[in-house]
C-alpha cells in the first residue's frame, strides 16, 4: 500500500515534469527553426500554426487533466453513516478504493498519473485527456523528427529510419558527432512516441466500454450489465453538447450525471 501511495504521488509529477520539457522544447526549438524565411507572411507562417495547432492540443489536454482531479468520482462513505437513512443510496457499481480510502460510484479504475480515481463523474474528462495527451505527444514527435531531420541532414524515407535512429545516434554521441541538446531531442521522440501509443491504447479501449455500458472494474469482476443501444451509454458519458466539450476543456455537458448531480 505505501508503493502504491507513493507511485500515486510520483506519476502526476512525472506527467507534469514530461509535460514542462514538452513545452519547452516546442517554444524554444521546434518553432523557431520554422522561421526560415522572414519576409513570409506572418499570419500564414508554419511556426504560427504549427504554435496555435500544439497551444489547442495541449490546453485541452491540461485541462481535462485538472478537471479530472478536480471532479472525483461521488464518495458514496455517506451511505454507510446517518445520512443514509435520510436519503437512499445510489445503485450497485461501487468500489472502495485503496489509495483514495473511499467508495466511489460507477468505479471504472484508479489512474495514478491523475492521482485520482476514474468514475462517473470524471469518465469524459479522463477520455478526452487520454486522446488529446496522444495527439500532443504524436504530433511533437513529428515536430522533432522535423527538427533532427532539418539539424543532422538525417532522411526518414525509409520505413526503418525511425527504428535505427536511436542506436546509430547513441554512437555517434560518444564520438561526438551529436550534440547533447540533440541526443535529448531523440531520446523523447521514443518518449513521445511510447505515450501516444499507450494513451491512444487506453482511449479506445475506454471508448469500447461506455458503447457496451461497461466499466473496467465490472469487467475484471465479471459483472453483468444491463444492455443498452450505444448510443445512449455515449450520450450518458459525453453529454448532449459532446462537441463543445470536444473543443473546450468542460466539466457540464448537458450529460445524465450532471442532470442527476443538479437534482
Amino acid at each position: 500500500m505505501l508503493a502504491l501511495r507513493l507511485l500515486n504521488v510520483v506519476a502526476p509529477a512525472y506527467f507534469l515534469c514530461i509535460s514542462l520539457v514538452t513545452f519547452v522544447l516546442q517554444l524554444f526549438l521546434f518553432l523557431p527553426s520554422m522561421r526560415q524565411d522572414p519576409e513570409a507572411a506572418w499570419l500564414f507562417s508554419p511556426a504560427l500554426l504549427h504554435g496555435a495547432l500544439f497551444l489547442f492540443l495541449s490546453t485541452n489536454a491540461l485541462g481535462n487533466y485538472v478537471l479530472v482531479i478536480q471532479n472525483s468520482p461521488d464518495d458514496l462513505d455517506a451511505c454507510q453513516g446517518p445520512s443514509a437513512r435520510r436519503a437512499p443510496c445510489p445503485p450497485p457499481s461501487t468500489h472502495f478504493c485503496r489509495v483514495c480510502a473511499r467508495v466511489t460510484l460507477r468505479h471504472d479504475h484508479h489512474c495514478f498519473f491523475t492521482g485520482n480515481c476514474i468514475g462517473s463523474r470524471n469518465m469524459r474528462n479522463f477520455v478526452l485527456f487520454c486522446l488529446y495527451t496522444s495527439l500532443a505527444c504524436l504530433y511533437s514527435m513529428v515536430a522533432g523528427v522535423a527538427y533532427i531531420s532539418a539539424v543532422l541532414s538525417i532522411s526518414f524515407a525509409h520505413p526503418l529510419a525511425f527504428l535505427t535512429l536511436l542506436p546509430t545516434s547513441i554512437s555517434q554521441f560518444f564520438s561526438g558527432a551529436v550534440l547533447g541538446s540533440e541526443m535529448f531531442v531523440i531520446l523523447m521522440l521514443y518518449l513521445w512516441f511510447a505515450i501516444g501509443l499507450a494513451c491512444a491504447g487506453f482511449c479506445c479501449h475506454q471508448l469500447l466500454l461506455i458503447l457496451r455500458g461497461q466499466t473496467r472494474h465490472q469487467v475484471r469482476k465479471g459483472v453483468a450489465v444491463r444492455a443498452r443501444p450505444w448510443r445512449k451509454n455515449l450520450q450518458e458519458v459525453f453529454g448532449k453538447r459532446w462537441l463543445l466539450g470536444l473543443l473546450v476543456p468542460m466539466f457540464n455537458v448537458g450529460g445524465e450525471n450532471s442532470k442527476q448531480r443538479d437534482k
